[in-house]
């Protein structure tokens, strides 16, 4: 099968939607698909508003419809609400070709997060969106039940999986800090809620991984904290494994492949019990959700290693290729 996927979330940005197309891009090539990948690298671009790590196509109309019809794909999939993505779905709604989505982040709350727009607002203009798709996939069943209630129809389950070759259990030494190491990874933005972790009175050290618009003024109002900047590979891996508890303060991300990385680096997890965390974590005994996230904080120091490497070794980025698929093949 020759797949067009057309994503405004690519490289050279780092986040869990990137990660998601990669990794699953190399699974289906792997189980003999063809993949194509259409992201804001062909294209002018501009710096988002607010995010400027994050760079946006310019009038790719044109150009993005010749380059659709020159591949001649056999099925497209538009993974995020960005310029890109409404252009394809322009593209495709004009000419009666079918299309899956992906409701891969919280576009409303995080726009609530950064300007006074109502959320009935923006779940408007996101329900529109996705109500032509043949297919709107989500990772888990709290979001799914979440968009539902909305209004969203069409929805298909594609669940996330974990590199547990790299992230894995190691030794401890690599972060010469006093203990127990607190530890973050992922974005550095208004919406990762990230203050509520940095506030805590912890013992030990809090270590943050990762970059964004936040980072400046975080660093200078927390200079205890570790701030360790982005990592990639075995480094990112040697972080994790190095923690004692991997802290996840989000109140809005869909899924959070990082919980997944720490289970499988062996380190419990502290969250809030939301979405993401709720549908990861709960009930599994490897993680604490509290409203109190310093007392989740406390629980999941108890937790054992081995259970959590044990619960991640059930997810598998085969698995989710194969559900990805399937989710294409039902309307091609």
């Amino acid at each position: 099968m020759n797949i067009l996927i057309i994503t405004d979330a690519w490289h050279p940005q780092v986040n869990g939607v990137v990660r998601t197309i990669t990794t699953v891009r190399a699974e289906l090539e792997a189980m003999g698909q063809t993949v194509e990948v259409i992201g804001p690298d062909r294209f002018r671009t501009i710096p988002m508003p607010s995010y400027p790590e994050i760079r946006l196509a310019l009038g790719a109309g044109r150009k993005l419809a010749r380059m659709i019809e020159g591949l001649r794909p056999d099925c497209i999939h538009i993974a995020t609400e960005g310029p890109l993505g409404f252009a394809a779905r322009r593209w495709c709604l004009k000419r009666g070709v079918p299309f899956t989505t992906a409701y891969h982040t919280r576009f409303p709350e995080y726009v609530r997060d950064r300007l006074p727009v109502p959320l009935a607002l923006s779940y408007a203009v996101v329900r529109r969106f996705h109500q032509p798709s043949s297919a709107v996939m989500v990772a888990t069943p709290s979001i799914e039940q979440d968009l539902l209630a909305r209004g969203f129809g069409n929805i298909r389950r594609w669940t996330r999986g974990v590199d547990t070759d790299l992230f894995r259990p190691r030794a401890k030494g690599f972060l010469d800090l006093p203990r127990p190491i607190a530890l973050y990874v992922g974005r550095v933005a208004v919406e990762k809620n990230l203050e509520e972790f940095l506030k805590l009175d912890l013992p030990g050290s809090k270590v943050v991984v990762g970059d964004g618009p936040a980072r400046a003024e975080l660093e200078a109002k927390y200079p205890g904290v570790v701030w360790a900047g982005a990592k990639h590979g075995e480094e990112l891996a040697q972080h994790y494994a190095a923690a004692d508890v991997f802290v996840f303060p989000s109140r809005t991300d869909t899924f959070g492949l990082v919980l997944l990385e720490a289970l499988a680096s062996g380190v419990p997890v502290a969250a809030y019990p939301v979405p993401g965390p709720l549908d990861v974590v709960n009930g599994s005994g490897t993680g604490c959700l509290d409203e109190d996230l310093k007392r989740a904080v406390e629980g999941a120091l108890a937790i054992p290693a081995e259970r959590c490497r044990d619960y991640a070794l059930t997810f598998s980025w085969r698995r989710s290729a194969e559900q990805f698929l399937g989710n294409l093949r039902a309307f091609t």
